[in-house]
């Protein structure tokens, strides 16, 4: 029990050398720009993975969906629709985003909405999950590159999370549960 806890206590988003020293940073190195995009092309293409396996989706991508069947939208436009939705109620909450929160909410939205048409629909159930395996894969090895470029607000929610995270690991390392 005690290794499985451990396995799965975040500690702290690593750094590298690619790494952005501030959130805020609208001049990141090239490096870290590339892999920005790269990081959040693989997030989409994960949840696109989702979406054509017709084995379920996210929530966020759920509300896409619904939205996308209530309007003429297509789905990438409804997820690029709630994405700016979201940044515009963290204006009463005076939070600000990075250059990669905003990026999120464009290059996820087009990454799903040219590659559903390219990516395969498999009918057998051993498909459908194997296509959602390999989609989940992706969105975390996407979510791992757009994290450690640390140029969004996903670091700060992260870390709060973490430390919460870390009071429950403690309550229950204590035994008084």
């Amino acid at each position: 029990m005690k290794l499985l806890r451990e396995t799965f206590t975040i500690k702290e988003i690593p750094k590298t050398s690619w790494s952005s020293e501030d959130s805020y940073n609208l001049k990141p190195k090239p490096t870290t720009f590339i892999l920005l995009v790269f990081g959040l092309f693989l997030f989409g293409l994960g949840e696109s993975l989702l979406i054509t396996s017709g084995a379920g989706v996210g929530p966020y991508t759920v509300l896409a969906q619904g939205i996308s069947n209530l309007t003429d939208w297509s789905l990438g436009f409804s997820t690029f629709v709630i994405s700016i939705f979201v940044l515009l109620l963290w204006i009463p909450l005076k939070q600000k985003p990075g250059m990669g929160t905003i990026l999120n909410a464009f290059i996820i939205a087009l990454t799903i909405e040219f590659s559903v048409f390219y990516l395969p629909y498999p009918q057998t159930y051993f498909l459908q999950v194997l296509q959602v395996v390999i989609g989940v894969l992706i969105i975390g090895l996407g979510s791992g590159f757009y994290l450690i470029c640390n140029l969004g607000a996903a670091k700060r929610w992260l870390n709060d999370w973490t430390s919460k995270s870390n009071q429950y690991a403690n309550i229950l390392n204590s035994n008084n549960y």
